[in-house]
């Protein structure tokens, strides 16, 4: 758990990596490339400082330029933001990892990069298209390379010091468990989606045993409807606490024990979910007595993230 009842500080040190993650960040999924600007300044003006990009999402371009602005704006330096960017699945081979990592730097504008997660344990057929599929419309893995040999690769960015963490995202217990116990460098972060309806608490749980950070995506349901923000057990809550449904899925999320990552596309939205303190015990309880089981990102499966609207329909 969480000792301060303030989230917007609140930061955890890494234990297999240089820095300390805060527990509030902001996800850039975001398809737009103009609301990719404007969300990330709102963000960071709202008092976010972990920005969570990748490769994949097209935009770190523009995440790189909204936040130069920002932090040349707002007195801000680079140490004091915590920056995390993803390789994607087209560039599991070794000889792919550090072009990728290096493109992914120069995008961002920035000289060395706090978090680097490998975006998930699937390997596609390396090259320009992200999402490789055959004349049947399958995905085209790539089976000439396994997690391991990227993360050995991933490893050798930290030797170089421009890398100061290294994880995992979109991964199962059951395939992360070979590459921490062969890890050189353990993972540091784990990224997965959780939410009262899908809690991940026997990976949490290992998490927290082995000294690394799960970060959660779609801590909010990722706008499903009818989804997290209309249970009934939250909004009762929400109403008696006199919060929004949003912050007591955001402030639940932290007091069980994770980072997280939210995505909010206007100003006050940013400002709403940056807004985050304690719930009662009772209420943190009550929250995780929900029994709904709900997967909304079959993403583990396949290593397609169903939360990206391809650019090419099939």
């Amino acid at each position: 758990m969480i000792e301060s009842s303030d989230f917007r500080s609140t930061k955890v040190p890494l234990s297999h990596g240089a820095g300390r993650i805060p527990v509030l960040g902001f996800g850039t999924l975001i398809p737009d490339a103009a609301v990719t600007r404007t969300a990330t300044k709102d963000a960071l003006e709202a008092g976010f400082r972990h920005f969570d990009c990748a490769e994949r999402y097209q935009n770190e371009r523009e995440v790189g330029e909204a936040l130069q602005a920002g932090l040349a704006a707002g007195g801000i330096a680079r140490e004091d933001i915590f920056v995390t960017t993803k390789l994607w699945n087209t560039n599991h081979r070794p000889e792919r990892v550090e072009p990728a990592f290096e493109a992914s730097l120069d995008r961002l504008r920035i000289d060395y990069l706090d978090l680097y997660l490998i975006h998930t344990p699937f390997a596609f057929q390396p090259g320009e298209e992200q999402d490789p599929r055959d004349q049947d419309g399958k995905v085209i893995y790539d089976r000439d390379v396994t997690l391991l040999d990227t993360w050995r690769m991933m490893e050798r960015l930290v030797d170089g010091g421009r890398c100061r963490a290294i994880g995992l995202s979109d991964i199962t217990l059951e395939k992360l468990l070979p590459i921490y116990e062969a890890a050189r460098i353990k993972p540091a972060v784990v990224q997965v989606e959780s939410h009262p309806y899908l809690p991940e608490t026997e990976l949490l749980e290992f998490c927290k045993e082995k000294g690394i950070v799960l970060l959660a995506f779609a801590p909010l349901g990722h706008g499903m409807k009818p989804g997290l923000i209309e249970d009934p057990v939250i909004t009762a809550i929400a109403s008696r606490v006199g919060k929004t449904p949003a912050q007591v899925l955001l402030a639940w999320a932290v007091q069980r024990g994770t980072a997280l990552l939210t995505t909010p596309k206007s100003a006050d939205r940013a400002r709403e979910n940056f807004n985050i303190s304690a719930l009662p015990d009772d209420a943190f309880d009550e929250i995780s007595r929900i029994q709904t089981r709900q997967r909304l990102n079959d993403v583990v499966n396949t290593g397609s993230p169903g939360f990206i609207p391809r650019a090419i329909s099939a």
